[in-house]
């Protein structure tokens, strides 16, 4: 698995890693999720995002077995909800994921939308996590350009190192503004649910089509040219889900090769940038 810096960190972090929303369930839902997660491990996959919002805590036990005796080889992201970010209450939420993860540390922590809580206090919070040593790195996620930026103004000893957002080929609003910014100030672009979250596009649809036949050139799936596709640009990163292992496996093929600079104008026609008012996307 393809591994780039990320961003100004430096730390070599795979381009794929792994999702882990909606993966609690019944017991045989979550032993295939386990199985599949950890499969994604084994094929280089170490980045596992995850949150104290999914199962209400659930899926951060079930990372936890993933992980175990593997917590070295793995880049761990987990968020605290918006309802929890005063002060307090983000450093508490913080020690509750590592407590479910059974980790001493996570990598990265990100604010998972903005909070009606003032962005100072969070912020404030995050850096006394780093001086603490249980997170590393403090990043965002849904949050639009002026957010961003609010964000890494009320910052006073340390620098944001993520933004997380959705980012697909239906939805590619962040490539206006965002996107190129977060390059600049060398925050990692992380874009969730790159296959969409209502409906990956059909082959009997015109972009869809388009889809197929630039994956055909390369033997390769639909979804896998998705991946790629996404992943083109140097500062950018997803962590699709998968609940088998047989979509895991098909998603580590996404990367490792290239699209053509011929293929990527072809798709960037096929699925066009909206305008430049449009609102950043969340699910």
């Amino acid at each position: 698995m393809p591994k780039r810096g990320f961003g100004w960190t430096g730390v070599q972090v795979p381009v794929l890693g792994q999702g882990t929303w909606m993966l609690e369930g019944k017991r045989g839902t979550e032993r295939a999720a386990v199985d599949a997660l950890k499969t994604g491990l084994d094929l280089g996959m170490t980045h596992i995002d995850t949150a104290e919002m999914y199962g209400n805590g659930r899926v951060e036990e079930i990372v936890a077995e993933v992980i175990e005796g593997r917590r070295d080889e793995v880049f761990l992201v987990s968020k605290v909800l918006p309802s929890n970010a005063s002060y307090q209450g983000t450093i508490d939420a913080c020690k509750r994921s590592i407590s479910r993860l059974r980790s001493r540390w996570l990598d990265l922590y990100l604010l998972h939308w903005p909070s009606s809580y003032p962005i100072a206090e969070t912020m404030r919070a995050m850096e006394r996590l780093v001086d603490d040593g249980l997170i590393r790195f403090i990043g965002v996620s849904n949050f639009d350009l002026e957010e961003l930026q609010e964000a890494e103004r009320v910052l006073s000893k340390h620098r944001l190192a993520c933004n997380q957002v959705l980012y697909h080929l239906g939805n590619r609003g962040i490539e206006r503004r965002l996107l190129p910014y977060c390059t600049r100030q060398g925050i990692a672009l992380v874009g969730y649910s790159p296959f969409g979250h209502v409906g990956f596009p059909s082959s009997q649809s015109k972009g869809g089509q388009v889809l197929a036949d630039v994956a055909a050139r390369y033997g390769r799936t639909p979804r896998q040219a998705a991946l790629n596709f996404l992943t083109r640009l140097p500062n950018t990163f997803s962590i699709p889900k998968a609940r088998r292992i047989e979509h895991v496996r098909e998603n580590s093929g996404g990367v490792g090769w290239d699209l053509t600079s011929a293929d990527i104008s072809e798709l960037e026609r096929a699925f066009p940038l909206p305008g430049d008012d449009a609102p950043l996307g969340i699910i």
